[in-house]
C-alpha cells in the first residue's frame, strides 16, 4: 500500500484527494503506534472512518514527546523546530527524504513555476544557526537548483545583499528575497529600496527577536521599505512535508495534496465551516511516514475557495515556527 501513497503529486481532483486521504488514514492507523494509540484513546476505530471529516487529527504536541512514525527503520533525517529558552523542540523523523524533496519542489512549481528561472536570496539567520531545520534544507536545495552564483544565504549581511539586489534589479532578473520576518523588517528599516523584479516572501515569525506585528501593518512596512506591490508568504512547519503559499493579503493556498480544515476552539473534535475562526487542522498527504493528519496550535479560518488565513495562536501555545503573526 505504501508505494501507491507516495504518488501524492498525481492528485488532481477532490475525489482523488479524499480517496488518498482515507487510504493513508488506514495505513497510518495500522503502522503508526502513536497515532493508533491516540485513535484508541479517543475511541475511534478504523471501521468508524468512512469520510475525510471523520479522520482524527493528532495534536501537534505529540511531536514534542513521542516519535511519530509509520516506519520501523531508523530515520535518515530528524528535523527539529525552532525554539527559545525553556521550550521543547518538536522532532520530525523523516525516513525518505525524497518525499520531502518531491513535495517542496512540486509545491513551489505549482505556485511559481520552475525554480531554475529565479535567483533565490535567503535571509534566515536564526534558522541557519539551528542546523537541522527543514526550512533550511528546503531553501538550500532550491538555491542549488537555481544554478545561479548569486543565489545563497545572506544571513543579515546587508552590505553584501543590497548591492547584489541592485545589480540583479538592473539586469531585470527574476529574484526571490525570502526571509524570516524580523530579518526582512530589519532590512526595510535600514534602507529604502525600489525592487520591481524582486518577489518578497516572508516565512513568518519574529523568533523572539522583536515584538509581533499586526500582519497588515507588517506588510505595509515591508512594501514601503522594498518598493514591493505585494508581500508573499510561505506557511510550513517542522511536522509537515508540504507548504502553502500566499501571494498577498495573507491568504494561503495549498498544493493539491494538502488541505486545511477548521475545528472549534471550544470542542477540538468538532469541525466548523468556512469563515469561522478556530484551530487549523492540516491534511498533508506527502506526510506518508509520520502522520498526515495534524491539529496545529494556529488559529485561523478557511474560505470557500479552499484558501485559509492564520489569525494567531491559542493562548497557551508556545511561540515558534513559521507564521505566528496576528492579523
Amino acid at each position: 500500500m505504501r508505494t501507491s501513497l507516495t504518488a501524492f503529486d498525481q492528485i488532481k481532483s477532490q475525489s482523488q484527494f479524499e480517496a488518498n486521504a482515507l487510504k493513508l488514514f488506514q495505513y497510518q492507523y495500522q503502522q503508526n503506534p502513536v497515532y493508533r494509540s491516540y485513535c484508541d484513546l479517543i475511541n475511534v476505530a478504523s471501521s468508524d472512518v468512512k469520510k475525510v471529516t471523520s479522520i482524527p487529527f493528532l495534536p501537534i504536541q505529540f511531536f514534542k514527546s513521542h516519535t511519530v512514525s509509520s516506519q520501523p527503520n531508523s530515520a535518515t533525517h530528524i528535523f527539529t523546530s525552532s525554539k527559545t529558552t525553556g521550550q521543547v523542540a518538536s522532532k520530525h523523523h523523516v525516513h525518505h527524504i525524497d518525499l520531502y524533496i518531491k513535495s517542496f519542489e512540486k509545491g513551489f512549481q505549482f505556485f511559481y513555476g520552475n525554480i531554475e528561472d529565479y535567483i533565490l536570496l535567503a535571509l534566515l539567520p536564526s534558522y541557519r544557526e539551528q542546523g537541522n531545520s527543514s526550512l533550511i534544507y528546503m531553501v538550500n536545495h532550491l538555491i542549488q537548483k537555481t544554478k545561479h552564483p548569486k543565489s545563497g544565504f545572506y544571513l543579515e549581511n546587508w552590505d553584501a545583499l543590497t548591492p547584489t539586489l541592485q545589480q540583479l534589479e538592473k539586469q531585470e532578473k527574476k529574484i526571490i528575497l525570502l526571509g524570516v520576518t524580523y530579518a526582512l523588517l530589519n532590512g526595510a528599516e535600514k534602507q529604502k529600496l525600489n525592487l520591481r523584479h524582486t518577489l518578497i516572501m516572508e516565512t513568518g515569525g519574529m523568533k523572539g527577536m522583536r515584538k509581533e506585528w499586526v500582519r497588515s501593518a507588517l506588510h505595509e512596512k515591508l512594501q514601503e521599505g522594498y518598493g514591493a506591490s505585494k508581500i508573499h508568504s510561505e506557511y510550513g512547519m517542522t511536522e509537515l512535508m508540504s507548504q502553502a503559499y500566499s501571494k498577498g493579503e495573507g491568504r494561503f493556498y495549498c498544493p493539491p495534496w494538502m488541505q486545511v480544515l477548521t475545528r472549534s476552539a471550544e470542542d477540538p473534535f468538532e469541525l466548523i465551516g468556512t469563515g469561522k475562526t478556530g484551530g487549523l487542522n492540516i491534511i498533508d498527504l506527502a506526510n506518508v511516514d509520520s502522520c498526515a493528519f495534524i491539529a496545529t496550535q494556529d488559529l485561523g479560518k478557511t474560505n470557500d475557495d479552499g484558501s485559509f488565513e492564520v489569525l494567531g495562536r491559542f493562548d497557551a501555545a508556545e511561540i515558534r515556527g513559521c507564521n505566528l503573526l496576528v492579523v
